[in-house]
């Protein structure tokens, strides 16, 4: 590398650094002020606000929002290399547009790999503690009890349970069915059924029926063991949890619970999808803010931060409008997760046609 790039990059990631610290800063003393009241009424010890919240919170909102970092951070240095004719000097020094942006793109490289890394198995263990945090302390979000679930529990046997508490772990009007194909070979309902340990289930006032053909042989029974291959836990697995998994345990239980014909697989599927979209901005985030600001303008620094905390306001909520797309069934996951990069492409690269020339 030589000193333009060097000289660049420092600019980038010192400029993304300072950016993280002033703008979280203020972010922890917003949240602060709104949770104060919850934090005084249970009465939570100083170290659990500090360690068990503060110091996962971090992490987890310099994930969500390090497309904004990186674009208030090329829009400010950028414009002001701008500013001082730096751009207009190493252009005239026979640099071209192209070997000008390389730097800027080993830096966007680096801070991929740093979100990607940082979303997919960092975030996941800070946000488990604070979402427990949150869920114990300020608003209760995990279920006691589960109603009308129903899935496949492996290959060809459907479980239905009507009610379920954790508490007790134990469900009601529950049935269970075993099927060859498509063909019914057995039913066995029951008033109740509880959680005996591992996969082993007890069901209680059970009425089985056995089907071969035209056929059918019926017992009843005070209490029936059988092996179900599902944990309790499994049934109340909520959308809030998808932030707690890591890319590989995401992965496992997305496709596990497609095979069980689960139906809150979309917002597990747009978790996975934003794993890669989201680092990936930082691409795009790069080449939008380069094209922006590296042309000497009127107005000076404060009409490109202008534009491009617009724009970044823009790009974050279009991107939390359309995963809700994908959770109501208008559009599929993958399709709402990367409809807000690939405008947002089209964007930048009109914008860099256009500055190149």
């Amino acid at each position: 590398m030589k000193k333009l790039d060097l000289y660049i990059i420092g600019k980038f990631l010192g400029t993304f650094c300072l950016s993280i610290v002033l703008i979280l800063s203020i972010a922890i003393v917003f949240d602060l002020t709104e949770k104060l009241d919850n934090f005084y009424e249970n009465q939570v010890p100083l170290k659990e606000i500090v360690f068990d919240y503060y110091v996962n919170f971090v992490p987890y909102y310099l994930d969500m929002f390090s497309q904004l970092f990186i674009f208030i951070s090329v829009i400010f240095f950028t414009s002001k290399m701008a500013g001082n004719s730096e751009i207009i000097a190493i252009l005239a020094a026979g640099v071209s547009y192209e070997r000008f942006l390389r730097p800027y793109l080993i830096t966007a490289t680096f801070l991929f790999v740093f979100t990607f890394l940082l979303g997919g198995w960092v975030i996941p263990r800070a946000s488990q503690k604070m979402l427990a945090f949150t869920d114990k302390y300020v608003e209760k979000f995990t279920r006691e009890n589960a109603r009308n679930v129903q899935m496949v529990v492996e290959e060809g046997t459907v479980l239905y349970i009507e009610s379920f508490q954790s508490r007790t772990r134990m469900g009601y009007r529950a049935s269970l069915e075993h099927f060859d194909g498509k063909i019914l070979t057995q039913r066995i309902t029951a008033d109740r059924i509880r959680h005996v340990k591992d996969y082993e289930w007890r069901m209680e006032g059970y009425v089985k029926r056995d089907f071969n053909g035209m056929r059918e042989s019926l017992v009843q029974g005070q209490s029936l063991d059988t092996i179900i291959p599902i944990l309790p836990e499994e049934l109340f697995i909520t959308a809030e949890q998808a932030q707690q998994m890591s890319n590989t345990e995401l992965y496992d239980y997305i496709q596990k619970q497609r095979e069980r014909g689960a139906g809150n697989v979309k917002a597990f599927e747009t978790e996975w999808y934003s794993r890669f979209a989201g680092p990936l901005g930082a691409f795009i985030m790069t080449l939008l803010g380069v094209t922006l600001s590296s042309k000497k303008v009127r107005g000076g620094m404060g009409k490109n931060l202008g534009i491009g905390v617009t724009l970044t306001a823009a790009y974050i909520l279009f991107s939390t409008v359309s995963t809700t797309f994908s959770v109501s069934g208008v559009m599929s996951p993958f399709m709402s997760v990367w409809l807000p990069n690939i405008i947002f492409l089209i964007i930048a690269l009109v914008l860099y046609l256009r500055v190149r020339r």
